[in-house]
């Protein structure tokens, strides 16, 4: 059932992680701007076991991060989606795309998509975004999807040491900014 998931956008297709994203998602995690903000570059070693940590959320929760694949092309550009690791502090849809895919509008339509299936299929009544308070391009996307910053939080080992504020809206504000074409 997990496998047959997909979601799709004007420009995108959103679905769980496969075994073939595995190398565009090292490079991207190997990029020093692209991973500056969601731990930094790593190893491909760690990038097999965070690979491997969103593919098994998937499997045993029933959601986590999607990989977003460009239509047009059909290349994986990153991943966007609902993510709710033990000790969290919320419910939170985040994003991370390839530098590639930076200043094209594709955070938003994912995130977009991604916020409607968290609060009509996993029926969540709150999301937020994590995002470090220098991460300019972020907050700016947070606040075209209606969400206001709700101040700092403190995340879970070993991201302890991370500063981020916690950006977010309930349900109703983000279904009331949609019927009024705010979002």
């Amino acid at each position: 059932m997990i496998e047959s998931l997909r979601i799709e956008t004007e420009r995108l297709i959103l679905r769980p992680p496969a075994l073939l994203d595995f190398e565009p998602w090292v490079e991207f995690m190997a990029d020093p701007e692209a991973a500056r903000y969601i731990g930094g570059p790593q190893p491909r070693a760690a990038v097999w076991r965070g690979f491997m940590a969103m593919a098994g959320s998937w499997q045993l929760t029933g959601f986590a991060m999607f990989s977003v694949i460009e239509k047009v092309s059909g290349r994986w550009i990153g991943r966007v989606g609902p993510w709710q690791p033990d000790g969290w502090p919320g419910t939170e849809v985040g994003w991370g795309l390839s530098r590639s895919a930076w200043g094209q509008g594709f955070a938003r339509e994912a995130a977009v998509a991604s916020i409607d299936w968290a609060f009509d299929t996993l029926g969540w009544t709150d999301v937020i975004h994590t995002i470090d308070p220098e991460n300019r391009p972020s907050q700016v996307l947070a606040h075209r999807l209606g969400s206001s910053n709700r101040g700092a939080v403190r995340l879970p080992a070993p991201f302890e040491t991370l500063h981020v504020h916690s950006w977010g809206q309930t349900r109703e504000v983000w279904r009331e900014n949609r019927r009024n074409g705010v979002v």
